[in-house]
C-alpha cells in the first residue's frame, strides 16, 4: 500500500484531471513571492479591462501563476520527505553503531536506588552494626518497588506505577491498585451475599485477598490510599524516596510481637526480625543471663533438662529445649488393664488394653463377662432383673438362663419410612421393610402415583434452572428446586490471556492467574520470574553472559559481547585476509557484512514523483588496498621510507643529492635523482655522471685567524700558504710590525708574543720612576725594580749600590768624610767635562738618526746619483774621552773599594 502522501497527490492529479466536475477544493494559500517567479505570473490578472488582444496573455499568466504555487508546494513536500529519509536513516545507523549510553543509564539509576535503599536501611544497620544478612527478603521487596515492570496488579494485569494510588495486603503483603481491590472486595461479598442470604445485603460477609484468601471484614475495605506503614494519606510522590513511601520511621510492632516496633524508614513488605539486644536466660534457666538479639532470644544452654517427666519417675535428659519435655523414651514392664499379660512398653504410656475377652464368671455365676481387657470390676450380669419382650409392651422377671418370650401382640413399631407401623406380630431383630402403597409425589412436584412406601418415585423430567454460576443449567431429573452447585470447570480465560480456570465454575470475576512465567534472555540463562501475563510486557532481563550466535562472516568466532535480541553489532575483528597481490594481510575492520545505502537510479519525472525511502543493504565490500608499510629507498638512496604497499616504487625524497663532486669540496645540489650504479670498489657516495659540475670558487675553511681567501679555484688538497703581510702593533704600542700571515697564524702564544715584539726596551716607567728594563713585552710591567742604585754621601764621593726596590722599602744614608771634599772638586770638574762630552754625543747620536730616517723614506736613489755627505768634525772631548775615562773610573773604584774597607 502507497503512504498517504502519495495517494494525496494522487487524488490532487486525478481531481484536476478530471476537469472543473468535482466538488470546490479550498484554495491553496499562495506563497511568499520569490525572485525566481516570472514577472508574467505576478501580473497575469492584471488585464481585466484590456483588449481581446490581452485576454490570451492573461490567462496564460494566471495558468502559469496556478503551475509555480503547485510546483513550489511540491518543491516544499519533497524537501520534508527527504529530511523524514535522512533522520531515519540516521536513526538506523545510531541503532545499528550505537554505544553503551543505555547501560551508562541503567548504571546511573541503580546508583540512585542503591542509595535510596542504604538510607532506608540506615537506622536498622545502627542497631545491628551494619549486619544486613537479615534484610534479604525487605530488599527483595525494596528492588521490586523500584525495578520496572517487577510489582503487577494481579487483578488486572497491569504494572504499578509510581503516581498511582495502592492498597498492600497485610497476609501476602502483595500491591494492586486501589479501584481494582476496591471492585473485587465489592463483587466478592456481593456474590457470597447474594448466594447466601435469604434477606440480602443484611450480613457482614467477608472478602479474601485475591492472592493468600486472606479473609478481611467488609468494614476493612480500603477506601484510603495510605503509605505502607498506613501514618500518611495520599503520600506525596517524591524521587528520593521508596514509591508509595512517606519516608517516615515505621514504627509498626514486629511479627512476632516481642514489645518493639520496626525501625526502617515506610516500606513494603514484612518487618525484618527485631535488631534490639535483650539479656535474656535459657529454656532450662539453668544458665546464666546474656545479652542477645531479640530476634534470636530463644536459645539452649545444651545443658541436661533434668525436668520430671510425666511418667513420675525419669528425669528428661535431653538438651535445654523449649516447651514442654518429649514423652519419655524409656522403656519397662508394665502389665495390661486386666492383669493377665506382662509387656515391654515405652514409660510414658504405662495404660494399654492385652485385646483378649475378660471371660471372668458374672456375680451371677451361670455367665462371664464379655469385655475386652478392663480395668476393676466385671459388673452386674446383664440378663438379671426385669427384662422387657422384643416390641417392649410387656415386661418380665425371669432368671438370667431364660430368653424372654414374645408377647404375641402387634409390633408396632416405627418403620424405616417414618410412616407406617409395624403390622407384624412382636419378633425379635429389624423390622421389614413398609410395603404399603400409597400415592407419592414426584421431588420436583410435576406428577404422583401410586406405589411402595419404601420406594422413591423421581419423574423423568429435566430441571430447567440455571445454578449459582449463572451459566450452566441444573439439568438433573427432578429436581427439588435447591439446586446443587455446579460441579463444572470454570474454562473460561483468565486475566493472563493464557490459562482457563481452573476452579469449580463460579459468578464473578475468576481468580487471578496463579502461574508465573520466566522471563528469559536470548540465551536462557538469565531469566526473571513474572506473573503469567506479563512476559508480553515485560522487558527481558539483563544477561551477563557472552552472546552465543555463530558468527556469519568469515571469522571463525565473533568478538566478545553480551547477550541479546536481535541481529548481532557488525563484527569489528581486522580481516586477516590474504591480498591476492601482495600476500599480506588485510588490518581493516570486517567489511562483510555492511551496510550499504543503494542509490536509486530512477530519474523522476518531476517535482511531483517523490524519491523512494533510502533502502540500505547489507553486503560485503572488497578488501581495502594494502597498506603495510615497506621500506624503499629514494632515487639518490637519501632515506628508506616505510611507503604503503600499494603504493611502492620509484621515488624522491625531494632532499638535494648530495653527493660528493669532482672537486671534494662540495656536493651535488639537484633535486634527489637516479645515480648510475658504481662498482662495489668505488664510493658511493661519490658523483656520478648524472650529477653537476662544480662552479664555486674555493670553500675550504681558512686556518684559524686568517681571513684572506684562497687564491686558486676550488681544489683538492690544502690550500697554498698565506703569504699576505699583516701590519700589527708591538706590545708596546709604539711601533707598526709587518708579519707574514702564515707565521702569526700558525704561531702558538709564546711565538705570538715574540713576533709581536718590537724588540726594544720596554718604555713603561715604573713606580719607582726607572724604566722597565726589559724588551717590549705584553701586560703590565713588574713592580719590584732590580736596578741598583747608587746611595751617596752629601758630597756623593761615598757611593754604595743597593736594588731600587731595597731602597724604598728601607732609609739609608752614606755620611761624607775628609777625603770627600776633594773628590767632590774633582767631580765637580768631571761632571761639567762629561755634561758637555754628553750634549755633544747626544747631538751626533741625533744627527745619525735623522740621516738614517731620512734614507728609509727616500729609498734607494739612482746608483748614478751621488750621495749628500756631511762630514761632523769630532770635538776635543770625542777624541780623547777613552784617555781621560779610564783613569779617572779607575781612582773612583779604588777610593770606593778603600770606603768599603774602612766602613766594615
Amino acid at each position: 500500500m502507497e503512504p498517504a502522501w502519495r495517494q494525496a497527490g494522487k487524488g490532487r492529479g486525478r481531481g484536476r484531471a478530471g476537469g472543473g466536475s468535482g466538488p470546490p477544493q479550498p484554495a491553496v494559500p499562495r506563497p511568499a513571492r520569490d525572485s525566481r517567479t516570472p514577472a508574467v505570473g505576478r501580473e497575469g490578472g492584471s488585464g481585466r479591462g484590456r483588449g481581446a488582444a490581452y485576454a490570451a496573455v492573461t490567462t496564460s499568466g494566471a495558468g502559469q501563476e496556478s503551475h509555480l504555487n503547485e510546483k513550489q508546494s511540491s518543491q516544499n513536500k519533497f524537501e520534508e520527505i527527504r529530511k523524514a529519509n535522512q533522520a531515519a536513516a540516521q536513526k538506523f545507523t545510531d541503532v545499528q553503531y550505537s554505544s553503551s549510553s543505555e547501560e551508562d543509564e541503567e548504571e546511573e539509576i541503580h546508583g540512585k536506588h542503591g542509595k535510596i535503599l542504604t538510607s532506608t536501611f540506615t537506622t536498622y544497620t545502627d542497631q545491628t552494626g551494619g549486619d544486613v544478612t537479615e534484610l534479604e527478603r525487605t530488599r527483595q521487596y525494596l528492588s521490586d518497588a523500584f525495578q520496572s515492570g517487577a510489582i503487577t496488579c494481579l487483578i488486572c494485569i497491569a504494572s504499578v506505577k509510581r503516581n498511582q494510588p495502592v492498597w498492600s495486603c497485610s497476609g501476602c503483603y502483595c500491591i494492586f491498585h486501589m479501584p481494582c481491590i476496591q471492585k473485587w472486595a465489592k463483587d466478592s461479598i456481593f456474590l457470597v451475599s447474594s448466594v447466601t442470604d435469604e434477606d440480602f445485603g443484611k450480613k457482614d460477609h467477608p472478602w479474601p485477598c485475591p492472592k493468600c484468601r486472606y479473609e478481611y471484614k467488609q468494614s476493612q475495605t480500603p477506601n484510603r490510599y495510605n503509605c505502607y506503614c498506613g501514618k500518611v494519606e495520599d503520600p506525596p510522590l517524591d524521587p528520593w524516596l521508596l514509591p508509595h513511601s512517606c519516608g517516615q520511621v515505621c514504627d509498626r510492632d514486629f511479627k512476632p510481637s516481642c514489645g518493639h516496633r520496626c525501625l526502617l524508614l515506610c516500606h513494603p513488605g514484612p518487618c525484618p526480625p527485631c535488631p534490639k539486644m535483650v539479656t535474656v536466660t535459657c529454656f532450662c534457666k539453668k544458665a546464666k543471663a546474656v545479652p542477645r538479639r531479640c530476634s534470636a532470644k530463644a536459645w539452649s544452654c545444651q545443658q541436661s533438662c533434668g525436668r520430671v517427666l510425666p511418667c513420675g519417675q525419669h528425669a528428661c535428659a535431653s538438651p535445654c529445649h523449649a516447651g514442654d519435655c518429649q514423652p519419655c523414651p524409656r522403656v519397662s514392664k508394665q502389665r495390661c488393664l486386666c492383669g493377665k499379660n506382662i509387656a515391654e512398653r515405652l514409660c510414658a504410656s504405662p495404660v494399654w488394653q492385652c485385646e483378649k475377652v475378660c471371660g471372668r464368671t458374672l456375680p451371677c455365676g451361670n455367665h462371664t463377662c464379655e469385655m475386652v481387657c478392663h480395668p476393676g470390676l466385671c459388673g452386674e450380669c446383664p440378663r438379671a432383673g426385669n427384662r422387657a419382650c422384643p416390641c417392649g409392651k410387656s415386661k418380665y422377671s425371669l432368671p438370667c438362663t431364660e430368653d424372654v418370650p414374645t408377647c404375641g401382640d402387634t409390633c408396632e413399631k416405627v418403620m424405616e419410612c417414618g410412616l407406617h407401623k409395624c403390622s407384624m406380630r412382636c419378633h425379635r431383630g429389624p423390622c421389614e421393610t413398609c410395603r404399603q402403597e400409597v400415592e407419592k409425589q414426584c421431588r420436583c412436584g410435576k406428577y404422583s402415583k401410586l406405589m411402595p412406601c419404601h420406594k422413591e418415585y423421581l419423574c423423568e423430567s429435566k430441571c430447567p434452572k440455571t445454578r449459582n454460576c449463572q451459566r450452566h443449567q441444573c439439568k438433573r431429573k427432578c429436581c427439588s428446586g435447591n439446586c446443587p452447585p455446579c460441579d463444572q470447570s470454570c474454562g473460561r480465560t483468565m486475566g493472563c490471556r493464557n490459562h482457563k480456570c481452573p476452579s469449580v465454575c463460579h459468578r464473578g470475576s475468576c481468580y487471578p492467574c496463579p502461574e508465573t512465567v520466566d522471563v528469559k534472555c536470548n540465551c536462557s540463562t538469565t531469566c526473571i520470574k513474572v506473573p503469567c501475563g506479563r512476559e508480553r510486557t515485560t522487558k527481558p532481563p539483563k544477561c551477563k553472559e557472552l552472546c552465543r550466535n555463530p558468527p556469519t562472516c568469515h571469522h571463525s568466532s565473533r568478538e566478545r559481547h553480551r547477550c541479546h535480541f536481535g541481529a548481532c553489532p557488525p563484527c569489528r575483528q581486522p580481516c586477516q585476509r590474504v591480498l591476492k597481490k601482495c600476500g599480506h594481510v588485510c588490518p581493516a575492520p570486517c567489511h562483510d557484512e555492511v551496510m550499504v545505502k543503494q542509490t536509486d537510479k530512477h530519474q523522476l519525472a518531476g517535482p511531483w514523483e517523490q524519491p523512494s525511502e533510502p533502502a540500505f543493504v547489507q553486503t560485503a565490500l572488497p578488501c581495502p588496498r594494502c597498506k603495510v608499510p615497506i621500506p624503499r629507498a629514494c632515487l639518490g638512496e637519501h632515506e628508506v621510507t616505510p611507503l604503503p604497499c600499494h603504493a611502492v616504487g620509484p621515488f624522491s625524497c625531494k632532499r638535494p643529492c648530495g653527493r660528493l663532486l669532482s672537486c671534494g669540496n662540495h656536493t651535488c645540489m639537484r633535486e634527489c635523482h637516479v645515480v648510475s650504479q658504481l662498482s662495489d670498489t668505488q664510493d658511493k657516495r661519490k658523483a656520478g655522471k648524472e650529477c653537476q659540475q662544480c662552479e664555486e670558487g674555493c670553500s675550504e675553511p681558512r686556518p684559524p685567524g686568517c681571513s684572506h681567501p684562497c687564491v686558486l679555484p676550488c681544489h683538492t688538497g690544502a690550500c697554498p700558504p698565506c703569504t699576505q703581510m699583516i701590519r700589527v702593533k708591538c706590545h708596546c704600542k709604539i711601533m707598526s710590525l709587518f708579519i707574514e700571515c702564515l707565521k702569526i697564524t700558525t704561531a702558538d702564544k709564546n711565538t705570538k708574543t715574540i713576533l709581536s715584539s718590537c724588540k726594544n726596551q720596554c718604555p713603561k716607567q715604573l713606580p719607582c720612576g726607572h724604566r722597565c728594563k726589559e724588551t717590549c713585552h705584553p701586560g703590565d710591567c713588574e713592580e719590584s725594580c732590580n736596578q741598583k742604585v747608587k746611595l751617596k754621601c752629601p758630597c756623593k764621593r761615598i757611593k754604595k749600590e743597593v736594588p731600587c726596590f731595597k731602597a724604598r722599602e728601607t732609609q739609608i744614608s752614606v755620611e761624607c768624610d775628609e777625603a770627600c771634599k776633594d773628590v767632590k772638586k774633582r767631580a765637580a770638574e768631571l761632571k761639567e767635562a762629561e755634561e758637555r762630552a754628553a750634549s755633544e754625543e747626544e747631538k751626533r747620536k741625533q744627527q745619525a738618526e735623522l740621516e738614517a730616517f731620512e734614507k728609509r723614506l727616500k729609498g734607494r736613489r739612482k746608483k748614478n746619483k751621488k750621495k749628500d755627505e756631511v762630514e761632523i768634525e769630532e770635538t776635543i772631548w770625542q777624541k780623547y774621552k777613552k784617555y781621560i775615562m779610564v783613569p779617572v773610573c779607575g781612582i773612583v773604584l779604588a777610593v770606593a773599594t778603600f770606603y768599603l774597607i774602612q766602613a766594615g
